[in-house]
């Protein structure tokens, strides 16, 4: 059996960081930078930086209609930071930002602080304690948060996987996985 082909969308941001994470997990990572790019993908990782210069580029590059497509018809995405924004259908205070726009949620920008309110905390992502293995069950995932978005309403297919204060931090709407932290950054 060959490892999953999972893209990385490479137009800024931590890309190089979730490309290192996906192949010590055995995955086929690759860069996307070009609609030719998204062919042949198994998944696709939306990595996090800066929201507004990826959905200009994607527009610019003629590459959002394309990956929005490929969404809908049910390529598995996983959107952290940056990448949760794109993927949201509402970006509070800013209704004209270029988006993905398929998970059925409203995001704020940044509502976490600015890069001095950086934090890092444990958290338990309900639904997935039989992934791990046996011996780590009991162990929390670290979670680094860095200028994070706030989801501040979930649409009725949307399942909360992660809180942080009572407020979600991780969701999953059918093939869409999103977070406001950045998993990349730790093991």
């Amino acid at each position: 059996m060959s490892a999953p082909r999972i893209g990385v969308l490479a137009l800024q941001g931590a890309f190089r960081e979730h490309i290192r994470s996906l192949r010590r997990c055995g995955a086929d990572a690759v860069e996307i930078r070009t609609r030719e790019d998204l062919d042949g993908l198994s998944g696709l990782v939306l990595p996090g930086g800066e929201s507004t210069v990826m959905g200009k580029l994607l527009t610019e590059w003629d590459m959002m209609d394309r990956l929005r497509g490929l969404i809908r018809d049910g390529l598995p995405v996983f959107g952290t930071c940056a990448g949760l924004i794109l993927l949201c259908t509402d970006i509070i205070g800013h209704p004209g930002q270029p988006r993905i726009g398929l998970l059925d949620a409203s995001v704020r920008r940044n509502a976490f602080g600015r890069q001095v309110d950086s934090f890092t905390t444990d958290l338990e992502l309900s639904p997935f304690p039989a992934v791990r293995p046996l011996e780590d069950r009991a162990a929390p995932m670290r979670a680094v948060f860095i200028r994070a978005p706030l989801i501040e309403r979930t649409g009725t297919g949307v399942e909360v996987l992660a809180r942080v204060n009572g407020l979600p931090v991780a969701v999953r709407q059918r093939n869409i996985l999103a977070v406001s932290f950045h998993p990349e950054l730790t093991a």
